[in-house]
Order: structure tokens, then sequence, then C-alpha cells
């Protein structure tokens, strides 16, 4: 682990004069750069001052008094720097500076106010959480603790310690070691923003390291499917059944407009019949909470009718055999390869199209 660089420097307030003349004497914590000062309660004539040497002058009982008291504060200076480099934990002026003064032993944490707040999201799924929304936040949890360990070799960091950087950090750690594309990034540091959010509302926090930070967002063109390449997908004879299953899954998908997660959900319970005789997907959004009104083209129905005898849907009630969005993405990708489509097709493609009925 690369070493901090450290240092003490003890000076004069000269510009803060006492009632008896005298300055009081300052104490400036330096660590990579970054300062912070403390009053050692302690004041001096200013022509009994050698900064030179940060030390009273002459051979007085008062200046040797002095002496030894500022080197009795530099070497427990010194000793908590020490001990903080052993027990690996970060090292910043303003930690060496409560530690000093006793204030360190009630400090709020990142993680402990991260995990504190993914516990009671996860308690709300269902009641205003979804639970991608909630597994996207535990895995932000475990990037930022991989982050922190791999940056600062540290497995936390108090509240107060945070500053500007340490959100450039790791936005470049998101994009970098786990790939992040801009927006995704962005998506992660929101996260990271809305905790700052909590711990100033809770006086946890002083002052938000997001200050100045602009988020910066990239445009995106996402791959759209035509007619023409629905049909081929729609038609295309495909003898592995698991792959096949997805196809027809993300078939439904494009007929239907609705996203991955609501056509895992749907059951027998969601089709109406309207006044015509028409079926009808009538469900509430994942996502939104919003209703939907969805007809079902003829072929909409036929996939359904393919799948109702299935035993996964017939021991849980839902309309398709769904396995994990991510394994879906990853056949959908053999799909396009087998059917002669150069885009880059995930469920979410199917709600990217380039008709209209």
């Amino acid at each position: 682990m690369k070493r901090k660089s450290f240092r003490i420097l003890f000076f004069l307030r000269k510009g803060k004069l006492l009632k008896n003349g005298e300055a009081p004497i300052c104490m400036r914590l330096t660590v990579d750069g970054r300062m912070c000062d403390i009053l050692i309660k302690r004041s001096i004539a200013v022509e009994q001052w050698n900064q030179t040497k940060e030390c009273a002058k002459g051979q007085g009982r008062n200046a040797e008094e002095l002496n030894r008291y500022i080197e009795s504060i530099r070497v427990k200076l010194y000793q908590v720097h020490r001990e903080l480099e052993e027990k690996g934990k970060l090292i910043t002026a303003e930690r060496i500076k409560n530690i000093y003064e006793g204030k360190e032993e009630n400090r709020q944490t990142l993680l402990q106010l991260f995990a504190e707040h993914n516990a009671q999201c996860k308690a709300l799924i269902g009641k205003g959480f979804a639970p991608k929304t909630v597994m996207r936040f535990e895995s932000t949890y475990r990037y930022m603790l991989e982050f922190m360990q791999g940056k600062y070799h540290v497995s936390d960091i108090a509240l107060n310690e945070l500053a500007p950087a340490f959100v450039y950090d790791f936005e470049t750690f998101l994009k970098t070691v786990k790939s992040c594309a801009q927006n995704a990034a962005n998506t992660r540091l929101k996260i990271l923003k809305k905790l700052m959010r909590i711990a100033l509302e809770n006086d946890l926090l002083k002052k938000s390291p997001f200050v100045g930070y602009k988020f910066k967002y990239h445009e995106t063109n996402p791959d759209f499917l035509t007619m023409e390449e629905i049909q081929r997908i729609a038609s295309k004879k495909i003898t592995i059944r698991c792959i096949e299953q997805v196809r027809d899954v993300f078939v439904f998908q494009c007929f239907t407009g609705l996203a991955f997660g609501d056509v895992a959900q749907l059951s027998a319970e969601h089709l109406v019949k309207g006044q015509n005789g028409d079926i009808w997907i009538r469900k509430t959004r994942q996502k939104t909470k919003n209703m939907c009104h969805i007809p079902l083209l003829p072929f909409a129905i036929e996939l359904i009718e393919k799948y109702r005898e299935h035993p996964i849907c017939l021991n849980t009630g839902k309309l398709f055999p769904i396995i994990s969005n991510q394994k879906m993405n990853t056949y959908l990708k053999e799909i396009a390869d087998i059917c002669g489509i150069e885009k880059n097709m995930t469920t979410h493609t199917a709600r990217h199209m380039n008709f209209s009925f």
C-alpha cells in the first residue's frame, strides 16, 4: 500500500491576538496535501516564538514547559498516524484530528448507512420498491466495498471524511474496473448521491461530496427491429426447446409491448374479455404501477395456448415458462445469429420496433 505523506506544523495565528497581546499557537495536520488546523490552547508573545524550529525561544521555565507540551502533542499525533497505518484504516487529516480530540467513537460510516438503507428498501419490496431496484442497491454496495478496498485499502469510511475526490474516483472505478458505460455509472452514482442526501437530512454529514459535481449523459440509440425481422424470428424453425421458449417469450413481448418483468408475472387472471369477445391483458405495470390494457393479436393468443399445458406453467400458474433476464439475453444473441440479424438483441429490444399495427 502506498504510504500517505503526513506532516505536523506548529505556527502562530498572528492575525488573532489575545487580549494579553499573545498569539494563539495553532497546529496544522497535512495528509497528502489535505489540511486541517487545531488550536492547542496555548499562546505566546510573537517575539518569543521561533517559527523555523516551531518552538518557544529561550531557556526559561515557561519556554521549556511549552516546548515539552508541543513535543508531547507531536509524539501523540505520530502515534495515532502509525496505529492507523498498522490497522489498515483510511488516513486523513480530519480523522487524525478527531482521534486527537476524542471524537472518533461516534462516527457514522458510509457502508453502515448503505446497509441500513438497503435493509429498509428490502423490507419494502412490493410496497414501493421492485426486487430489481433493491438488487441494484445491493450490487452497488458490493461495488463500493470493492472500490474502497482497492483504492484506499479500507473496508469502510466515515461520512465526514468523504470529499469530492471520492465521487470522481468511484466514477473512474465504475467505468474502468466494472466497465460501466456513462449512463450506467450515473445510475450507481445517483444511489450514492441519495445516501448523501439522507446523511445531510439526518445531520450525519455537513457538506455533500457531490457539491460541484455534474452528471454527464450520453445519448443512446437503441437497436430496433423491423416487422420483417420479427416475422423472421417468429417463423424460424428452432429445435432446441429452451431457445424456442426464449424466442416465443420475446416475440410475445414484441406483439404486446410488455417489459420482461411484466411478462414474467403474467397469469390467467390478467386475461379479460372485451365487449366484442376479444382477449385483453389488464395488468398493473411492475415499474410504474400504472394499469395497462393491451389487446391480444391472434398470434399472441396462439403463443399463450402453446404453453398452457407446460409443466412449469401448470406449477406456477404463469402463462410462460420464464427463465432469468440474464439468460434470456444470452439466448437472444444466439437467436439473432441464427436468424441473420446483426443487432444487439435483448429483452428490452422488444419494446423498440419500427412498425405499427
